[in-house]
């Protein structure tokens, strides 16, 4: 029992990492333009799917890796720039576009990035090569639970991107005018932010983030064309459960619901793993609306 309660715990852990990665982009676009955007998991789409693209062509991981990243990071700032702007270009007497419209542009997005890749790639299901091998490594001695060496990559992955992303906000001047802009948007408009320029910072950095969670577990759950839009509502769920627009709330949010599926697909039945998320997003909606973060810790970064 020892040997399965790590099992579970490490593979729980594994994919709430991720799930945090995807949560993050969620809130960092919703404390910008507080809408949400249901694109992001075609960010995490087109990490995997990029990188498997590139080494394809023959270039080394080393290479592929950063370059999937930083194209899905552009496709995303090309987004807010030729689609989401527009919409705020035709803004209301009071500064805001309508956060239905937005929302129902990044519907579009997804189904857009969706189907491109279906075209420019294919409806196979690919494996990117293993970052350092892929012998398992063992815990707790013989009967104890077993580890991919990738695992630690996605783990690791994720605490850097934590620890960076807080040198960013804290650190930087277009951190802490993106911190300014969650807070109060005309204000930060008044004293010479450029709300706009936090926009496009904002679309970016959430799909950065995606496509770094996609590069980081496709060697484990593989990728395809649709392979983000379950990733998507799971991380949309982790980022309910923290409390939409926290940035710790998305961390503890995606680690608690990777944690809480691993342990029902060992324990319950695997059957009912992808069933998880939406339980979660029903039952912070009736019970906890703020989320773990609260209603005040959700609007802020």
């Amino acid at each position: 029992m020892g040997g399965a309660w790590l099992q579970y715990l490490a593979g729980g852990l594994t994919a709430g990492a991720v799930y945090a990665l995807v949560a993050l982009g969620f809130s960092i676009v919703y404390n910008a333009s507080h809408a949400i955007n249901f694109a992001q998991g075609e960010f995490v789409m087109l990490g995997g799917m990029g990188a498997v693209w590139l080494v394809g062509l023959g270039l080394p991981l080393w290479a592929a890796v950063p370059l999937a990243v930083a194209g899905a990071g552009i496709v995303g700032l090309l987004v807010q720039r030729l689609a989401l702007e527009r919409a705020h270009a035709h803004m209301s007497a009071g500064g805001q576009a309508d956060v239905v419209t937005l929302i129902i542009i990044t519907i579009g997005v997804a189904l857009l990035l969706r189907g491109l890749a279906q075209v420019v790639w294919d409806k196979r299901i690919h494996a990117l090569p293993a970052f350092t091998g892929s012998t398992p490594i063992n815990l707790g001695g013989a009967g104890g639970a077993t580890l991919l060496p990738q695992s630690l990559w996605v783990l690791g992955g994720a605490a850097l991107a934590v620890l960076v992303l807080g040198w960013f906000f804290g650190r930087t001047l277009l951190g802490k005018a993106m911190r300014a802009t969650a807070m109060n948007t005309l204000a930060a408009r008044l004293v010479g932010v450029s709300t706009r320029g936090v926009m496009r910072a904002s679309f970016a950095l959430a799909a950065t983030l995606g496509a770094l969670g996609g590069v980081l577990t496709a060697p484990i759950t593989f990728t395809s064309y649709e392979a983000g839009v379950m990733l998507g509502l799971k991380g949309f769920a982790a980022a309910m459960l923290g409390g939409l627009g926290s940035f710790g709330g998305a961390v503890a949010g995606g680690l608690l619901l990777g944690l809480v599926e691993g342990l029902g697909a060992g324990f319950v039945s695997s059957a009912y793993k992808d069933a998880i998320a939406f339980v979660v997003i029903l039952a912070v909606l009736f019970f906890m609306p703020g989320g773990l973060a609260g209603a005040r810790g959700s609007e802020r970064v």
